[in-house]
Formats: C-alpha cells, structure tokens, sequence
C-alpha cells in the first residue's frame, strides 16, 4: 500500500511524506525547498514532487491521501467550543459552529490545488481525513516502537481541540480526555512569546531558552493560565491569552492592551533585560506545572500498567525542557518524542495512522535522514559555478576532526537532509566545544543571532552515560538533561546557563560518517563530543540542496564547508 500524507491545515509547516509497505520512506518540509520559514502561505507541492522521486512513484502509484485534519472531529466538538467562547469571542463561536462545511470546503481546495499542480487526477484519489490530534499521536506512539503507552498531544489547536491525552494498547488509540480551544498552552505560550519580541510559532523556543536566566516566583502568571480542581482542567484567561482583536496591544500583536499596561512594554532588541527574563522564566513554570498536573490526573493509571512508557507529540513537546521536567517527575520512564511535532509531522501522522488502520505493520522510526541527498558530481557542479577554492578530500571525516581540533567551525553537509527542525549531523555547523569563545563566534560571526542562546551536543553513544548521568535514548534532540558536573567545564561550549544540554546521542550504524567525525576528534581530544548546529543562518530554513549550502556559505562568517566529500574554504 502507498500512502502520500501531506499537511498542513492551518497555512504553515507545509509538508509531505510517503509510507510505502508500512516503511517511511520519504518526508520533507516545504519550506526547505522554497527558502520561506514555515512556508507560510504556500502549499507541499515541492515536498510532494521529491517525495514521489525518491520513492520512485508517479501520483497512479498512490493509493490513498492522508490528511491531518477531520470535518467530523469539528462537528464532534463544536458545541463545546460554542459555549467555551459565545460570551468574550462571539464571532468565532458562531464561524466554527455554523461555518464548519465552509472550512472544509477550504480543506478540500488545498489538498485539490496542491495535486493537481503533482499530475494527480483528484477525481480518482481517496482521502483518509484524519483528526488532527490523532494523527500527531500516531506520529509518535505507532513510530516509537512500543505496544503500550500513555499519549499526549498538545499544540496551539486543531479542529478545535488543543490537548488530547489518551493510551495505546495494542496498536489502538483510546481516548481519556480532550480540552478545547481557547484554553490552550501552546497559545499561552505563543502569546508570551509575541510579547517577549520574538516571532510566534517560531520564537517559542528561544523563550524556552531565555527562561534559566530568570527567577522563579517573580513573576506570577496564575490569573493568566490556571488549574480547576472541581473540573480537573486548565483555563487560559480570554483577557490575556490569544485575545481578540478589538483588545489586542497592535493588529498584527495577540497579547493585549492590559498584559502591556500590567507587565510593562514588550521586549524589543536582542538581549537579556529584566523583568522579561522572570517572564520567560514564569512562562516556562506554568506550561511544566500544568502540563504534569494533567500527565498525573489523567495519564498516571496507563504509565503505571505501562512502565512509564509516554509517546508525546504536537507543537509543545518540542519543548525539550518540559520533557526533561516529564522525565524528573517520576510519572515517566520512557518518553519518546515525535522528531518533527510540530504541524509539518501531521502528514506523517496521518500517514501512519492509515497505515495501521488498513492493517500495515509500521516499522520504527530510528533515524529521521528522509530528505533529498546528492551526489559528489552534482556537488562539485554547484561549487564550480561558485567558484570557491575546494579540494577533493580522501577522508573528509578525519580532514574535518583536524580543523574542528584546531578551533575551526565547520558547515557539514552529508547524505539525505533530516527530517523535522533539528540538524542531527546531516545539514549542520560543527565546532570545538572545549574551546572558550567557539560559541559565542559562530552565534556572531555565521548564524547572525542572539548572543545568549545554547547549542547542543552531538555524543558518542558508548559515552552518553557517563555525560549525562542517564542511559535514556536521546537520538532526535528532543529532551533536555543535566551534564554530569565532572564534565561540565570539559564541554562548557554547549552547556546552558542551568548545567542542561539538549543531546543527540550518535550511533555508528545510524549515521557512520558523522560517527567518524566526532570519533576522530575524541581520539585527538579525549573528548567525544562536538558542538552541532543546524546549517542555516537566523530567520532561514535549514539547507536542502549543495545550491543553498554554498549560498549560506558564501553570506556568512563561515570559512569552511564539508559537502559530499569536497572541502569548501574561504
């Protein structure tokens, strides 16, 4: 069976994917190939076209579409969420109770438009409408290996449900308990994150980052977002969360006039100022004490019949800081996050969860490498018509070890593209992190970005332990852990302010040329870890093609670039 997922709904984080046989075989973002962020605006329609190359399938090879998104799912739940927003949000309420065809409508456009422009007849294809949430929970629970698990999915909405929570059992999902829109964590945080200057649905993480600067405690944001024992449930404020425009600060702003007149002037500039540190800080306190409040209300019977096994997924869990809280809580044990959680993994959530429906068995998802790759003809091409000094290196892994040794910064660019918003040794920027300065250069002098944010660490997986005093799997950079104090002043370059990193843990039989890499540089430096960072520059998708390697190489600090197995120099 040949299912083409493609999402997303909501007008960003276009993205598709091919499940062919119950295996993944091909999943790219849209903005990759268009250089948009988030791809705002457009439709997977190049995401589409690479995805049938690589799986060398013509649009009459698919047999099904799956889609993220369920018209019966809002009918399900609009009653719900009329009387949830009829009093402080009218015109909404009324626009998802009595408009619901018309989005589907619009639903149905998209997906038409996009495949057409594929050379699909969309007269002949099935759709498989999948409910939002569902399909960012099989993106998780059917890829993450395991039979039996606790299930939480939590994003800024879909349909109109913003937090499911539920068990799998047997390869089947059952649910336990929906909240609905507007009551929605990731619109408290998003909101926060438009008020603190960045760009929402693309600065959370850099509140996520901001917040172990602050204090705990100076800030109190309960009258913002709160838990209801009688109701065993959260309630965001309508004054303050996502409020409607006639209350917003500006039109183009969702925080309003009185979060200004309470907190004080948004946060402009790129540096860390009081009280939007505490901010931050509060922010990141509230999403981790309600999200546990639900885990241990809700999902603390499953994880105890299931060892501690909890799938997570939707646009909150990438926040790798609350699944460092979700570990140390001892509710969970076992915590597997979905790589790319965000909207653009509905298509393959969607996908899965059709698979498994039509009795397809899905292999694990131990690697995320299921973007386009080159070959070392293509590439010379592009560097050619660049004109930069190169050379051919025999063993490009060792030539990269020496100068990483040396205290260089390297852009390495290998093999297929990742799949989701971490580069994990495929699409990255490599540095020393036992050499003081190294980050601090490559967030002034490449990425062009605020000076105080962390980098993570790629780990050689027989030391993963000894760092990070866990042997949890850490292969996606999904979770954040305390670094040993013994290594701490040893890797001080991707340690943050609060002695966590966010890992990857490298494995020689997932990815063996990055392996080498980082193995090479641990027998020159005893230590077996190097600073990765994504290979792009702020505000731009992670690279895709040698074309857009050579273009960030050529506007950036960056002076060399290891791409195939030619070294790139300045």
């Amino acid at each position: 069976m040949n299912i083409l997922g493609i999402a997303s709904p909501f007008g960003h984080d276009h993205s598709a994917c091919i499940i062919a046989g119950g295996k993944v075989v091909a999943a790219a973002e849209e903005e990759r190939f268009t250089r948009k962020k988030h791809a705002e605006g457009q439709s997977p329609v190049n995401a589409i076209k690479y995805c049938l190359k690589e799986a060398g399938l013509s649009p009459q090879d698919i047999d099904y579409i799956a889609y993220p998104w369920s018209l019966e799912a809002l009918r399900e739940k609009r009653g719900e969420y009329f009387w949830r927003t009829i009093f402080k949000r009218p015109s909404r309420a009324y626009k998802r109770f009595f408009r619901n065809r018309k989005s589907f409508r619009q639903q149905l456009n998209f997906i038409a438009t996009a495949l057409k422009e594929c050379g699909f007849d969309i007269e002949k294809v099935k759709i498989e409408w999948v409910e939002h949430h569902i399909a960012h929970i099989a993106s998780s629970y059917y890829l993450s290996g395991t039979e039996n698990a606790g299930l939480l999915s939590m994003d800024a909405g879909g349909e109109v449900t913003s937090t499911l929570l539920a068990y799998g059992q047997d390869k089947k999902i059952y649910k336990i308990k929906e909240i609905i829109a507007p009551d929605s964590l990731g619109n408290f945080y998003s909101t926060m994150t438009d008020y603190l200057g960045f760009k929402r649905s693309n600065g959370e993480y850099k509140v996520m980052g901001m917040a172990p600067y602050g204090e705990s405690g100076k800030i109190d944001l309960s009258h913002m977002v709160w838990w209801d024992d009688r109701r065993k449930t959260y309630f965001c404020s309508d004054d303050y969360v996502w409020v409607e425009r006639s209350r917003r600060y500006r039109k183009d702003k969702v925080y309003s006039r009185k979060m200004v007149e309470e907190f004080g002037p948004p946060r402009e500039g790129d540096d860390l100022a009081k009280p939007y540190i505490h901010i931050a800080r509060a922010t990141q306190d509230k999403l981790e004490e309600i999200t546990l409040k639900l885990v241990e209300v809700y999902l603390r019977g499953c994880l105890e019949k299931h060892e501690g096994r909890l799938c997570f997924s939707g646009g909150v869990a990438l926040n790798v800081a609350l699944n460092r809280k979700l570990l140390e809580s001892g509710l969970v044990r076992r915590l597997w996050v979905q790589p790319a959680s965000h909207d653009a993994g509905g298509s393959l959530g969607a996908g899965v969860y059709l698979a498994v429906k039509l009795g397809e068995p899905v292999e694990e998802m131990t690697h995320v490498y299921l973007g386009p790759a080159f070959s070392n003809r293509e590439i010379e091409e592009e560097i050619r018509r660049y004109g930069f000094r190169f050379s051919y290196e025999k063993d490009i892994c060792e030539k990269v070890s020496q100068l990483l040794y040396r205290g260089e910064v390297v852009g390495w660019f290998q093999g297929r593209m990742e799949w989701g918003p971490r580069a994990l040794g495929n699409r990255s920027i490599l540095g020393n992190p036992t050499i003081k300065g190294t980050a601090d250069k490559i967030n002034a002098q490449i990425k062009f970005r605020e000076k105080w944010r962390p980098f993570c660490p790629s780990i050689l997986k027989e030391f993963a332990q000894e760092i990070l005093k866990t042997s949890h799997p850490a292969p996606f950079m999904t979770i954040a852990f305390r670094v040993n104090p013994s290594w701490q002043e040893r890797i001080a370059e991707v340690v943050h302010v609060d002695g966590t990193c966010r890992p990857q843990v490298v494995e020689r039989e997932i990815n063996p040329k990055f392996y080498r890499v980082i193995e090479n540089f641990y027998h020159k430096t005893g230590v077996p870890v190097v600073i990765n960072t994504s290979l792009n520059r702020r505000g731009e998708p992670i690279v895709c093609s040698p074309k857009d390697a050579l273009e960030m190489f050529k506007g950036s600090g960056l002076k060399y670039l290891a791409i195939g197995d030619f070294l790139v120099s300045k």
